[in-house]
């Protein structure tokens, strides 16, 4: 009687561990590619991009790369440009990462960090500083 093996899901939800490792492959050699300065684009060429993070479908055919240029400028233009050498970068990844099919790639601007500066922003509002300041006893004896 065959057996059936189910898949497990991970608890993080951000893929599974192949997925995971697959996708920081994927960011090491797009990093590197980025750093060494193979792309020969005028609109990268006075960008330094970073690559915080890469994930993979889970059949590893599509990495979803996320970019940021220092300091956070023209964001639209260097995805622009890493689009238009789409091609060259998917060959690049592909003889760099030993994968049985060379993943399509899609680039999207990161955004974490702008979100990071958001929640910054929030924490120091006059009304969060207020609540932040209270002093914990005094709650407590109005409980009491």
């Amino acid at each position: 009687m065959p057996r059936h093996h189910q898949k497990k899901s991970s608890a993080s939800g951000g893929g599974s561990q192949r997925q995971l490792r697959v996708g920081e492959q994927v960011r090491h050699a797009m990093a590197e590619i980025l750093a060494q300065g193979n792309v020969h684009d005028a609109d990268l060429e006075g960008h330094i991009v970073t690559v915080p993070e890469v994930r993979m479908s889970p059949d590893l055919k599509l990495a979803t790369i996320y970019v940021m240029p220092l300091g956070g400028r023209d964001t639209e233009i260097v995805i622009a440009a890493l689009e238009r050498n789409k091609k060259f970068l998917r060959g690049e990844v592909a003889r760099r990462v030993n994968l049985k099919f060379a993943p399509d790639v899609r680039f999207r601007v990161d955004e974490r960090f702008d979100e990071a500066e958001r929640i910054e922003k929030l924490l120091r509002t006059p009304a969060v500083q207020k609540d932040l300041e209270q002093d914990p006893d005094s709650d407590r004896e109005e409980e009491q």
